[in-house]
């Protein structure tokens, strides 16, 4: 037996005494009334004021009774938190339930029930055994009640969920060495007094949730205290149950063990840059990625390489990766994209037309040309809300008729979508190491042959208003204005995305949005950019593009320009064009000519 594992048992005990105590004083009324009531039958207690304190007594020992018993039915019956997850069966993947039971073996510890996968850097056991899951819960977020799985059976061995990001990534000998202290773990697990104050403390937590519906408010209070009671117990139990599983580990794997935490941290890295800036672009334009986890091969590829501490990284990718222990990959990469969409965005639980994937090859179409040409739609909406003529106004705070010819009715021709043909440079991961170029797309000119030099959704127009000599940006505070309120109003014209119901209790999706609320500058900064990448594509030859560590890109004969960013925060903060009009004019952008807008 490991050292830690007393340790770990006798915090376990301290939590169980917390248990213990909360059930003696909820006996305690009863045990007074029984006392009462045998001493008014023996005689001991005769005359006043006895009668009535034994039926005030009792009265109280049974409505506690009542209140406590419904308590812990509550605590017992809760269904406790589960973790949103791709269920993988042993069909599924064979190679790698084969390799965790050999991990089991060499450790002596029971194999885990299960093995799951979750869009997330992490790995652990997650116990699945409680009587809810057997009344039929859904074990997949959004899921429909099916069978009961072994993983739902009384005392089984946890379940194994391993972060997808790590099956792409990394090699079969890293996953194996990165498993190993996860799959000790499930030896302290079977413990018999571990496993009884782990199923306590989920059972309060799951009860504090209870608490949340209507009727059920009170519940929430007493399973908060025994919570605060038991709390550094329980944490002290957890982090010895994980000392005792490293300690058993330590025979596996040891020194490649040291190696492969390098590739946790690269993938994590790597991971959070696709989510944020690739994969919540399509998300908000009603896209999901299919293929994430191919894609964070690619992104962790360029990472390498820009990097130079994560230099000589790429030379793995020639070893066996851990997918290939899996039956059929793709579908499985498909299911936890879409999964990490939910979890991230909001997203439904199924496609459909509102809510469909795209392909790496497709995005710079698909994703980036949409949102661009979305945002600079929205941009001379803002425009027209604020009176601004097409043309270049004297000041920003020039007057202008209502009858603009700028109206958003009327300024071009929605996007058609772009021919195959029009995609030339294409690509996306592939292979083993996933290590694509950038992905093009090439740009069609559409200008409205009878219109002048300034009508239309011109980029002139944007420059001319937010041109500020004195520098104070007043121009642009009040575009940003309308530029926030109007997202805010299609947020709630679009309400809740479609499926997306509660994961558990009160906890709505997304769970774990990846951006907090962005400023009205900086979103004036993405609607400005856009507009420029759309004149610089539709009159430049420039194409957008997918850089998997920054999402959206411009290019321009093929190469990236990184450029833009400050020449757009000069003209948005402090009201001076010339740093961007000089970039314009070196890129050969017509600002006069109008943008196609969606």
């Amino acid at each position: 037996m490991e050292a830690n594992v007393p340790s770990a048992r006798s915090r376990a005990l301290a939590v169980l005494r917390v248990r213990s105590r909360a059930s003696a004083v909820g006996l305690l009324p009863a045990a007074l009334a029984v006392v009462l009531v045998a001493a008014r039958a023996t005689g001991r207690l005769a005359g006043d004021p006895w009668p009535t304190v034994t039926l005030v007594v009792c009265v109280v020992a049974v409505l506690v009774l009542l209140v406590g018993g419904a308590f812990a039915a509550v605590v017992l019956r809760a269904s406790p938190a589960v973790t949103p997850t791709v269920p993988l069966s042993e069909a599924a993947a064979p190679d790698l339930y084969r390799l965790v039971r050999d991990l089991a073996d060499r450790m002596d510890v029971p194999p885990p029930s299960a093995i799951a996968l979750t869009p997330d850097c992490d790995s652990w056991l997650e116990d699945r055994s409680h009587a809810a899951h057997r009344r039929g819960a859904a074990r997949v977020l959004g899921g429909a009640p099916g069978p009961v799985g072994p993983e739902s059976e009384p005392g089984a061995a946890p379940v194994l969920v391993i972060g997808s990001p790590f099956m792409w990534w990394m090699r079969v000998a890293e996953l194996r060495a990165v498993l190993a202290p996860v799959v000790a773990g499930t030896g302290p697990s079977a413990h018999p007094d571990i496993a009884d104050a782990r199923g306590f403390v989920r059972g309060l937590d799951a009860a504090v949730d209870v608490g949340g519906r209507r009727g059920l408010g009170w519940i929430a209070a007493p399973a908060r205290l025994l919570l605060r009671l038991c709390r550094t117990d329980a944490a002290e139990m957890e982090r010895g149950v994980a000392a005792a599983a490293s300690e058993r580990a330590q025979g596996v794997d040891y020194g490649l063990r040291i190696v492969a935490q390098e590739q946790v941290g690269l993938a994590y890295a790597g991971w959070d840059r696709l989510l944020t800036r690739v994969a919540l672009p399509a998300w908000r334009m009603g896209r999901w990625p299919a293929h994430l986890d191919a894609g964070v091969v690619s992104a962790l590829t360029e990472l390498s390489r820009r990097d130079r501490l994560a230099e000589g990284f790429t030379s793995r990718l020639g070893e066996r990766p851990a997918c290939d222990l899996l039956e059929q990959p793709g579908l499985i990469d498909e299911a936890t994209s879409l999964l990490a969409a939910r979890l991230f965005h909001g997203g439904p639980a199924e496609a459909g037309p509102d809510w469909s994937p795209v392909d790496w090859a497709e995005y710079p179409e698909e994703v980036v040309d949409r949102k661009w040409r979305t945002e600079a739609a929205r941009l001379h909406a803002a425009l027209d809300a604020l009176a601004v003529p097409a043309g270049r106004p004297a000041s920003p705070s020039a007057p202008a008729s209502p009858a603009s010819p700028a109206s958003p009715a009327a300024p071009a021709a929605p996007v058609s979508p772009a021919s195959p043909a029009a995609r030339p440079g294409s690509q996306g991961p592939s292979g083993a190491a996933g290590a694509a170029g950038p992905a093009t797309l090439a740009a069609a000119d559409s200008p409205s042959p009878t219109a002048d030099a300034f009508a239309g959704p011109t980029l002139e127009r944007v420059l001319g208003y937010l041109t500020d000599g004195g520098g104070e940006g007043a121009a642009g505070e009040a575009l940003a204005g309308r530029i926030t309120g109007e997202l805010a109003r299609e947020e709630r014209a679009a309400g809740p995305a479609a499926g997306a119901g509660k994961a558990r209790g009160a906890d709505t999706l997304p769970l774990f949005p990846l951006q907090p609320p962005r400023s009205g500058r900086d979103l004036l900064a993405d609607h400005v950019t856009a507009m420029v990448c759309c004149a610089a594509v539709d009159s430049a030859g420039a194409t957008p593009g997918l850089d998997w560590l920054d999402g959206p890109v411009l290019l321009v004969g093929g190469d990236r320009r990184s450029d833009l960013a400050p020449r757009v925060l000069c003209l948005v903060e402090d009201g001076n064009p010339e740093p961007l009009r000089d970039w314009l004019s070196a890129l050969g952008v017509r600002t006069e000519k109008p943008v196609r807008l969606v």
